[in-house]
């Protein structure tokens, strides 16, 4: 699926709706079928291996399909994908909403690993570290089958009280996973990423879980040191992916639909 752009819903395309990961697209494809019901809504999907290639191709896929300015809904790793090009092309991009977000700022995910692995059984939580010492060797690092696995287990971490049937298939790529993310967290952990809050034009909104690993504070706190037009939702009884969610799924789609003005 790289470099594809599925549409959903009929133009004008002012909605795009951006993967988690790096690496692991998929993840939205509910989330831009639903919105989609009553709105233009595009889903593309990401396939480069560095961080700016991953902006630059975003780029390239909304000139080609988008109706501007676009709303970007990013979720996860998709969320901080928005940001950067809502910094770097201000004038594509009419509002960010920010799903579930990495934290902006390093201090907050010190605990992150920590949490998941305390949400796991004894033996998953073996994998787990049998899994990340596989990524550390260099047969580990282009090994699909082992990011979808660790994938997985992260994601049975990640929720709090799951439906069933709304868990998209997701198609895992180490090679973009190991591309993408060290530049990505070395942009956080120098405060880069926070500061490039400073360029950012249009209204920011912020959605988390309040039972996601990665702390709602990490969000919430720094943004709102920065930028001038941020809102905040906070989910209750929420994981990771709030649509997945029995008790979350409904307020999130509320909340989008005030967002996006229907």
């Amino acid at each position: 699926m790289q470099n594809v752009v599925r549409t959903h819903g009929q133009a004008p395309y002012h909605v795009a709706v951006l993967h988690g990961g790096p690496g692991a697209p998929g993840t939205v494809e509910p989330v831009a079928r639903t919105l989609g019901a009553c709105r233009g809504v595009l889903e593309p999907f990401q396939g480069a291996v560095t961080l700016q290639g991953q902006v630059d191709e975003l780029r390239r896929q909304l000139l080609q399909c988008a109706d501007f300015p676009v709303t970007l809904i990013g979720h996860s790793w998709g969320a901080w994908l928005a940001w950067i090009l809502a910094t770097q092309h201000p004038c594509m991009v009419q509002r960010l909403v920010l799903v579930s977000s990495g934290a902006f700022q390093e201090d907050y995910a010190a605990d992150l690993m920590d949490t998941r692995r305390a949400r796991l059984s004894k033996e998953q939580r073996s994998e787990v570290n049998d899994i990340l010492d596989q990524m550390a060797h260099e047969d580990g690092l282009r090994d699909d089958a082992l990011l979808a696995r660790f994938g997985a287990l992260m994601s049975t971490a990640d929720r709090y009280h799951p439906l069933p049937g709304e868990i998209a298939t997701v198609t895992c790529d180490m090679e973009i996973f190991q591309g993408v993310w060290p530049e990505a967290a070395d942009l956080r952990r120098k405060g880069q990423l926070l500061a490039l809050g400073e360029q950012i034009c249009c209204p920011v909104v912020a959605i988390h879980g309040d039972h996601d690993p990665s702390p709602a504070e990490g969000v919430e706190k720094p943004l709102s040191s920065i930028l001038a037009d941020f809102r905040f939702i906070l989910l209750e009884k929420c994981g990771h992916s709030p649509w997945e969610e029995r008790y979350a799924r409904e307020p999130f789609y509320r909340e989008l639909d005030r967002i996006l003005g229907t």
